[in-house]
């Protein structure tokens, strides 16, 4: 019997019940968007096929390379309505800097106010107050309070550096459902607001590779960004960095961008832009020293400062001095580079020779006395500024336990 007689369901009543369910006076609510109805938007950039608006970009790379800084360049650049690195698109609009490792009074305020930065349009958020305590902003759950921050300024760009630290407790940055299902929430507020979101990450401990899986964390955060970039150092100049785009779903990547970090007194620094460079995001990662390698070329400066501290010498000879202290060619040529090494060539003709002397510049003066005992770690210490340069350049391929290469011989 029917519960409608006091007894059981019968088959007929569960049939009826569940025809009765599927009628369209028992549906309340639609389910889902028919695309019909959607409206069809160009995608808009902040940065031409680096940052999208409205979406979420990752920037990756090791610690002491200039990411921060060169956030806060683009934050100024944004501020005063000027054009972004490589193009004439400029945008203007407030910023939002959520950050755990600079402090706003000795660090961030200044380096913005070297880049020229309209202070008046950026706010810096970290943490909130928890009755007499604080605590760190945490994403999912703060999403709604970040927004608010976007529109306190009419930003147009939201940094979270590093983002690992902004992610609540209940995420587990290596896991990938929890990743997305934290980032899902942001990238909604994102498209909502018209605001780019730069997150950025550390890279992990491993060397070379597609990179891509550099990033710390799951590969869920980059996966849910729809734009992706990394910094790394110049293959031949470690003072040099490169910007490439290792991601871009929405549009053509933008070529590398060359960078270095230059001092600005008192006490501070910023970027300066140095134009396109062929090194792409690949190549970059291939040509990646190990610290193997970079102990090899910081060695392999000892010797060549101590060959050349009597004085201009040939370069066969200093070539044949090094090369029975058993330092390979190609680590010879990477070492000369960073010692601002000067060729120069004597007479012509016949009896011709080219000579190597130690230069005058910041970078001869700075080399080591002794050999160092472990690689030597960037931590933004070495920020002197250099003379111009052009555009640049890959080194040639890579021989197995070396560093670099070049085509330049003796000179």
């Amino acid at each position: 019997m029917s519960p409608r007689g006091g007894g059981f369901f019968g088959f007929g009543d569960v049939l009826q019940s569940v025809q009765e369910r599927a009628r369209p006076d028992f549906i309340t609510a639609r389910v889902g968007v028919i695309l019909a109805a959607v409206r069809s938007e160009p995608i808009q950039w902040l940065w031409p096929g680096r940052i999208p608006l409205g979406k979420i970009t990752v920037l990756d790379g090791d610690p002491g390379l200039g990411k921060s800084m060169l956030t806060l360049d683009l934050a100024a650049r944004i501020t005063r309505g000027l054009p972004m690195p490589g193009c004439e698109a400029a945008i203007a609009g407030g910023v939002v800097l959520v950050s755990a490792e600079d402090d706003p009074a000795d660090t961030i305020r200044p380096r913005l106010e070297a880049c020229g930065a309209d202070l008046e349009r950026i706010l810096c958020l970290s943490t909130i107050p928890v009755g007499s305590s604080e605590r760190l902003v945490e994403f999912p759950t703060d999403v709604e309070l970040l927004a608010q921050a976007i529109r306190q300024v009419e930003g147009k760009l939201a940094v979270i550096d590093p983002l690992p630290a902004f992610l609540g407790p209940e995420v587990n940055a290596h896991r990938d459902q929890d990743v997305r299902r934290a980032l899902a929430p942001l990238a909604k507020m994102a498209a909502r607001e018209k605001v780019a979101i730069l997150a950025i990450r550390h890279w992990n401990k491993g060397l070379g590779g597609n990179p891509l899986y550099r990033g710390g964390g799951s590969i869920g955060i980059i996966g849910a960004a729809r734009a992706g970039l990394m910094v790394a150092a110049h293959p031949d100049d470690p003072e040099k960095m490169v910007l490439a785009v290792t991601k871009s779903n929405l549009g053509k990547p933008a070529q590398s961008l060359g960078f270095r970090v230059i001092s600005v007194e008192p006490n501070t620094a910023r970027v300066e832009w140095l134009g396109a460079s062929e090194l792409s995001a690949d190549g970059l990662m291939a040509l990646r020293p190990t610290p193997e390698q970079r102990l090899a070329v910081d060695e392999a400066m000892v010797v060549l400062r101590e060959i050349l501290s009597a004085g201009p010498l040939a370069a066969n000879e200093v070539q044949g001095q090094a090369e029975q202290a058993g330092i390979h060619p190609r680590t010879l040529d990477r070492a000369k580079r960073r010692l601002g090494v000067v060729s120069r060539r004597d007479k012509y003709g016949a009896g011709a020779q080219w000579t190597w002397s130690l230069g005058e510049g910041p970078v001869a003066a700075r080399s080591p006395r002794r050999a160092p005992t472990k690689p030597i770690e960037r931590q933004g210490q070495e920020l002197a500024p250099f003379g111009e340069v052009g555009a640049l350049r890959g080194p040639a391929a890579l021989a197995p336990g070396d560093a670099g290469a070049t085509d330049e011989g003796q000179r």
